[in-house]
C-alpha cells in the first residue's frame, strides 16, 4: 500500500469516526435537552395541579370514581403524561389510566429527589404503566406546608415509547438528516484530504520514480532528457523539496565516483593480466635455468648444500608461476564482457575424470581418492573446462592438506532443482574463525603451513572456485570440523 492510500485511508477513518462521535453526541445531547425540558415542563403543570386544587386527597376520599376521571381530564393539557396519586409510602390511591384506578407502590427514593430542596436537571422514576422501565417523573408534595406530605401528586412523562417519550419521535426524525449530513461532510473531508494528500506527496512520487529508475537502469547509464530525475521539483523549500534537491545533488556525484571505481576495476584487471603475461616469460627461463643447475649438481656430493637452495628455489618459482596463472584467470573471469560456453554433461563422469588425473599423487601421497555415484546421475549445463578447474582446485588443496591414510570423496546429488558437487576429505579440517573468510581472495585459511613451503597458496585457488560457482549461478557451503576434514559443496542448478 502506497504512502498516499495510507494518508488517505487514515483521513477517511478519522473523518468517519469523527462523524459517528458527533451523531451520538447530538443524540445525547438532544435526549438530554429533551429530559430537562419535559421535567420543567412536567414540574411547572404540577406547580399549577396544586395550586388550583388544595385538598386532593380529601377529594379522593370522597369519590374515588369521579377523582379518576377528574386526573384524565387533568393530563388532556399534556398528551403523553399520566398522573398518579399516592399516599405518604408511595402506593397509588388513583391514576389517569383508562379501566379503573392502578395498584401497587412506587419508589419514593426519585420522588424525594423530585420535591427536595435541591431542584435536579431531571429526575428518573419508576413508570407504573410499564413496570420495570423508568421515564422522565415530576412531584409535588400534598397537605398544609409545614406539615408532613399526606402523600404526592406524580406524573410521568412518556407512554412507553422511550425515556421522554416526544424525545424519540423527534430522534428518529432528526436520525436520517443527519446521517446523511455526516457522510456529506465525510465525503467531502475525504475528497479535500485526498487532494491535499495528492499534492503534498507528488514531490515524494517523482522522487521515488527517480530513484527506481537509478535502480533499473543502474549508474553506468547517463541521465537522459526528460528523465525522472530532471521532473524532480527543485523549488519547493519544505522537506520534500530538500530530499529532491539532496538526491538530485547527490546522483551525478555517485555515477563520478562510479566511472572513476569503473575505471580504476578495469586499470587493475588490465594490469594484473598484463603482469601475469609479461612474468610468465622470465620465470619460464628462471625455471629452466634452476631445473639445469638441479640436473648438474644432482650428482656432485661437494654441491650438496647448493642443490638444495636450488631445489628451493625452483618450487618458490613454480608456486610464482601458478600464481601468476590464477592471477590472470581471475582477471579473464572478472571481465563484464566474460561468457561461458555452456553444455550439458553428466557431473559424475566428469569427477571420475578428476578423479583419474590425480590418481597417481593421491598414491604417492597415501590418500584413498574416491568417488561416489548416485543412482541416477544428475546432468548439469556448466562450461566443462571451467567447472573442471573449480573442482581440480577444491581437490588439489584436499590433497595438500591430507595426510597418510586420510581420504577424499567425489561426488555428485540431486537436490531438488539442484546439483551438488562436493569435495570431501578426512584431513586436518579447518579452524572454525578462518571458515568464513576461506574464499576471500590472498587469504591463506591453513595458517599450519608454512609460507617459505609455498604448500599453503595465497587464497586464489579457492576465490575461483567461488567466481566460477557464481558465473555458473551457483553458490559454495563449507563444512568443516578440526581435526575431522572439511566437505566443500558447488550448487548448481539442475540441466
Amino acid at each position: 500500500m502506497t504512502v498516499r492510500m495510507k494518508l488517505a485511508l487514515t483521513v477517511f477513518v478519522t473523518g468517519a469516526l469523527a462523524a459517528l462521535g458527533v451523531a451520538v453526541a447530538m443524540l445525547f445531547a438532544f435526549e438530554r435537552f429533551e429530559q430537562e425540558s419535559t421535567y420543567r415542563r412536567a414540574d411547572a403543570f404540577l406547580g399549577r395541579v396544586t395550586g388550583m386544587y388544595d385538598d386532593l386527597r380529601g377529594q379522593q376520599a370522597s369519590d374515588p370514581a369521579g377523582f379518576d376521571a377528574k386526573l384524565r381530564r387533568l393530563v388532556l393539557f399534556e398528551p403523553a403524561t399520566q398522573l398518579y396519586l399516592l399516599d405518604g409510602a408511595g402506593t397509588m390511591l388513583a391514576s389517569s389510566l383508562e379501566g379503573g384506578s392502578a395498584r401497587g407502590r412506587v419508589d419514593l427514593g426519585p420522588v424525594m429527589r423530585a420535591v427536595g430542596q435541591a431542584r435536579p436537571p431531571y429526575v428518573m422514576g419508576d413508570d407504573p404503566q410499564r413496570p420495570g422501565t423508568t421515564s422522565v417523573i415530576a412531584a409535588r408534595p400534598l397537605g398544609r406546608p409545614g406539615a408532613p406530605a399526606a402523600g404526592y401528586l406524580y406524573l410521568v412523562a412518556g407512554d412507553g415509547r422511550g425515556p421522554a417519550g416526544g424525545s424519540e419521535l423527534l430522534a428518529r426524525a432528526l436520525a436520517q438528516p443527519a446521517l446523511v449530513a455526516a457522510i456529506g461532510v465525510v465525503a467531502l473531508a475525504t475528497l479535500l484530504a485526498a487532494w491535499i494528500i495528492a499534492a503534498v506527496t507528488r514531490p515524494l512520487q517523482r522522487l521515488s520514480a527517480a530513484v527506481s529508475a537509478v535502480t533499473r537502469d543502474g549508474l553506468e547509464a547517463p541521465p537522459a532528457a526528460g528523465d525522472a530525475l530532471g521532473a524532480l521539483p527543485r523549488a519547493s523549500h519544505d522537506e520534500f523539496g530538500m530530499l529532491a534537491e539532496g538526491f538530485s545533488t547527490m546522483l551525478p556525484r555517485l555515477r563520478a565516483q562510479w566511472e572513476a571505481l569503473r575505471r580504476l576495476d578495469h586499470f587493475r584487471r588490465e594490469g594484473v593480466s598484463n603482469l601475469s603475461h609479461d612474468l610468465r616469460s622470465p620465470l619460464t627461463a628462471t625455471t629452466a635455468c634452476l631445473e639445469t643447475l638441479q640436473a648438474r649438481w644432482a650428482d656432485d656430493a661437494a654441491r650438496l648444500d647448493d642443490a638444495r637452495l636450488v631445489e628451493v628455489a625452483l618450487r618458490n618459482t613454480h608456486n610464482a608461476a601458478r600464481l601468476l596463472q590464477s592471477l590472470g584467470e581471475l582477471a579473464q573471469l572478472d571481465e563484464p564482457e566474460f561468457k561461458l560456453r555452456t553444455e550439458a554433461i553428466d557431473a559424475c563422469e566428469l569427477l571420475d575424470d578428476i578423479a583419474l588425473r590425480f590418481a597417481a599423487r593421491a598414491g604417492a601421497q597415501g590418500v584413498q581418492l574416491q568417488t561416489e555415484a548416485p543412482s541416477a546421475a544428475p546432468v548439469v549445463e556448466i562450461d566443462v573446462a571451467l567447472f573442471e578447474r573449480a573442482v581440480a582446485n577444491l581437490v588439489d588443496n584436499a590433497l595438500k592438506f591430507s595426510r597418510d591414510g586420510d581420504r577424499i570423496t567425489l561426488a555428485a546429488e540431486q537436490r531438488d532443482a539442484a546439483v551438488a558437487v562436493s569435495v570431501s576429505d578426512t584431513g586436518s579440517g579447518i579452524e572454525p574463525d578462518e571458515v568464513p573468510r576461506l574464499f576471500d581472495r590472498y587469504h591463506q585459511a591453513r595458517r599450519s603451513v608454512a609460507p617459505a613451503t609455498g604448500e599453503g597458496g595465497r587464497g586464489l585457488g579457492l576465490a575461483i572456485v567461488k567466481r566460477i560457482a557464481e558465473l555458473h549461478g551457483g553458490t559454495v557451503e563449507v563444512v568443516s570440523r578440526l581435526g575431522a576434514g572439511t566437505r566443500v559443496t558447488i550448487l548448481l542448478r539442475a540441466g
